[in-house]
């Protein structure tokens, strides 16, 4: 979608750390990242940064452009371009800012807002994971088509969108979220607080009775031996870590029946979060009085980073039943399969490319087209 359009829109990746601000046309980057420091507990310097990222970015294009769209995280009013409410890592804002009309007065031209997350999924919608999969069951000569997507974004905070049948679900208040979901061992924590950067450094001080460390990279690098540590606190971390999301992704696979992507910098650590994370989602509950075991999802699950899992998911499952007294048999395919897999393009990548689409599909909407 918009491949060969030469219309340029202004992105914004905005995370609680870094702003990183670019350009995209035709699905394509045209100006290498831009990052400033968010400065996200002071409301002036935060929208300085934001606004001076964009005249940066606009500096180096060859012509106006068509509009500003970008990623914001946490609960807003999207709609409406007004960052406000509980905005957990952007305590600035959590009066309201109408972010969207400051920066229209101030470039002149549309100005479009999202949720980081939601952005992320869109993107990887139309350019990353969904048509990744779904050439890969054509490859394999499968009819089947995956149409629906859950994404999240795993680094300072938790974020989560969706797009189903190719549209991005933003809800009726633009309120689609699973990181206030309860957490699985803290049921009056909310799911964030430990599926969260601080959360991997805080947990791996605990289980090293005391080691030090400044952020998750580093106890990645630990687990991975490239950094003095305790190995088995890092790499136990990773895997409380890929636990407690797995316990927030099957709650929202179990009412949206779609793939799951990953993205944000803690991917990295995938190798030791993909294993607890798949089993967590393959766990299973029981009945209140027989103790009878549930699977915890309908659907099998499956790591797509995995080649042996990934061309199991691939492989087509039919089977022929008989159509009752007729004589004739039909043949269908009983497996009910999703898979989770970690983004093929990147997070900043997809959240452009999301950003872009959805910048071009409303200005096509607003001429009528």
């Amino acid at each position: 979608m918009y491949s060969d359009d030469k219309r340029i829109v202004v992105t914004l990746d905005a995370g609680g750390t870094n702003f990183v601000f670019g350009a995209v046309q035709g699905n394509v980057q045209i100006v290498p990242d831009i990052a400033k420091k968010s400065n996200y507990e002071n409301l002036e310097k935060c929208i300085c940064s934001i606004r001076d990222g964009f005249a940066e970015v606009i500096s180096h294009l060859p012509e106006k452009p068509s509009a500003i769209s970008f990623a914001f995280p946490g609960p807003a009013d999207y709609p409406k371009g007004i960052i406000g409410g509980y905005v957990p890592n952007f305590p600035a804002f959590r009066k309201g800012v109408a972010l969207a009309d400051y920066l229209k007065e101030h470039f002149s031209v549309p100005v479009f807002i999202n949720n980081d997350a939601d952005l992320f999924v869109y993107g990887e919608s139309l350019a990353g994971t969904l048509p990744w999969v779904n050439s890969l069951l054509g490859d394999a000569g499968r009819k089947k088509r995956y149409r629906n997507l859950l994404g999240y974004t795993l680094g300072t905070g938790f974020g989560f969108g969706f797009v189903s049948g190719g549209h991005l679900h933003i809800g009726d208040n633009a309120c689609v979220e699973t990181f206030c979901l309860r957490n699985k061992e803290r049921t009056d924590v909310i799911a964030e607080d430990f599926v969260s950067a601080k959360f991997i450094v805080d947990e791996y001080e605990r289980l090293s009775s005391g080691d030090r460390v400044v952020e998750p990279k580093n106890v990645f690098e630990i687990a991975e031996g490239l950094r003095a540590g305790n190995v088995e606190a890092a790499k136990k971390t990773f895997e409380r870590y890929g636990m407690f999301v797995g316990d927030a992704v099957a709650t929202a696979v179990s009412l949206i029946d779609g793939l799951v992507v990953l993205g944000g910098g803690v991917t990295g650590a995938k190798k030791y979060i993909m294993p607890s994370l798949i089993s967590e989602m393959r766990s299973y509950l029981t009945r209140r009085k027989s103790g009878e075991k549930v699977p915890r999802l309908q659907t099998k699950v499956y790591n797509l980073e995995e080649a042996s899992e990934l061309a199991e998911f691939l492989r087509k499952d039919v089977v022929s039943i008989e159509v009752f007294g007729s004589g004739r048999t039909v043949s269908y395919n009983p497996s009910k399969k999703i898979g989770v897999c970690v983004s093929k393009i990147g997070a900043v990548r997809a959240v452009n490319i999301g950003a872009y689409s959805f910048a071009l599909d409303k200005l096509d909407s607003m001429a009528g087209k």
